[in-house]
């Protein structure tokens, strides 16, 4: 298939679209309309609906939902949260069968990233302007013209202040044996960037050997960093060495703190306007506005941000490189998930 330069994707004339749309036809159009962006707007705002498939914050997916409706009034947007084992698998199945349901895919799974943007077969080329600002850093920010940089994971040092009313200050302090049984990890399992994670523990943190001694902690297992946080506010664990920052949870007064370690391990979320869009134009609309100042705001609260000088953001994602892949390969996160349960699940 022939790709269009950014200027001008797409077949079917933004008139056409809102003609059927008026007429209640229930012919779903196919591409990005032709013309100027605010052809694309006018088309989007016809549709009147578009679906986000996302492994973010819940709150953070709401402050977006409340900040998009704000702005584009005649379009709802619907959310669906859930894993990356859980939303892959779904794209694909929607893309294969040509019966799509979501619109937009935000996504921190670096294999499936990097594998869907080599195909080109889940994705169609981004138009917005706000791709184009000079603090969005296009050249750092987009792969292929398709995905797009949308923020970044950066996880901390994170202690129940009621228990370790001293806190922590690096990796090590975390090793403590009065800590058995009360830190907080997560299960890589089906998680390529949680996989790296661990394996960025062996190689920045300690002597080579951090995942032993964490492991000789008998620590609780959850599957994924929220449910640490939930336990950390709780009191149900002491510390963890995986964490998001708390500053939404310190925020609600829960006795809870949280440090960045030196080095600290990350993973960028990347977005994409799915191939099997049901509403192609509404989607191109939300994709932008998630890299503008007020879908920046939304999305970064607690996370790195893909602009600069965002309030609530903990860092800046473009300086949050996707993990190298090749070591993530099915065969070889499968390894490491043996050897992770042979010690951390004795």
């Amino acid at each position: 298939m022939k790709i269009l330069p950014r200027s001008a994707i797409a077949v079917t004339a933004v008139a056409t679209l809102i003609m059927a749309a008026a007429c209640g036809s229930n012919e779903t159009p196919t591409s990005t309309v032709s013309g100027n962006w605010d052809d694309i707007v006018a088309a989007a705002n016809a549709e009147g609906s578009v679906r986000l498939y996302s492994t973010q914050h819940p709150a953070n997916l709401e402050a977006l939902r409340i900040a998009f409706t704000a702005q584009y009034p005649q379009i709802t947007l619907e959310v669906t949260r859930g894993t990356d084992v859980e939303m892959n698998p779904r794209i694909e199945t929607e893309n294969r069968t040509g019966k799509g349901v979501g619109d937009v895919h935000m996504s921190s799974d670096p294999s499936w990233i990097k594998n869907a943007a080599a195909s080109g077969a889940f994705s169609t080329p981004i138009v917005g302007p706000a791709f184009d600002d000079p603090a969005y850093e296009r050249d750092r920010s987009v792969i292929d013209d398709r995905f797009f940089l949308t923020s970044a994971a950066i996880f901390a040092l994170g202690w129940n202040t009621d228990a370790l009313p001293q806190g922590l200050r690096s990796p090590d302090d975390l090793l403590d044996p009065a800590l058995e049984g009360k830190v907080g990890v997560v299960n890589p399992g089906g998680f390529a960037a949680v996989v790296d994670e661990y394996q960025f523990f062996e190689k920045n943190w300690g002597n080579g050997d951090f995942n032993e001694k964490l492991a000789a902690l008998n620590p609780r297992i959850y599957p994924s960093s929220l449910g640490i946080a939930q336990a950390l506010s709780s009191g149900e664990i002491a510390a963890t060495p995986m964490v998001q920052p708390l500053v939404r949870e310190m925020a609600t007064g829960a006795p809870v703190d949280w440090v960045l370690p030196e080095p600290a391990w990350g993973t960028p979320w990347y977005s994409l306007v799915l191939a099997s869009a049901p509403h192609p134009n509404a989607a191109q609309v939300l994709a932008n506005f998630m890299v503008t100042e007020a879908g920046q705001k939304a999305l970064s609260y607690g996370y790195g941000s893909a602009l600069p000088d965002i309030s609530g953001s903990v860092g800046h994602a473009q300086d949050i490189p996707l993990p190298d892949t090749a070591a993530l390969t099915p065969e070889l996160t499968g390894k490491f998930q043996e050897k992770w349960e042979r010690s951390f699940q004795r």
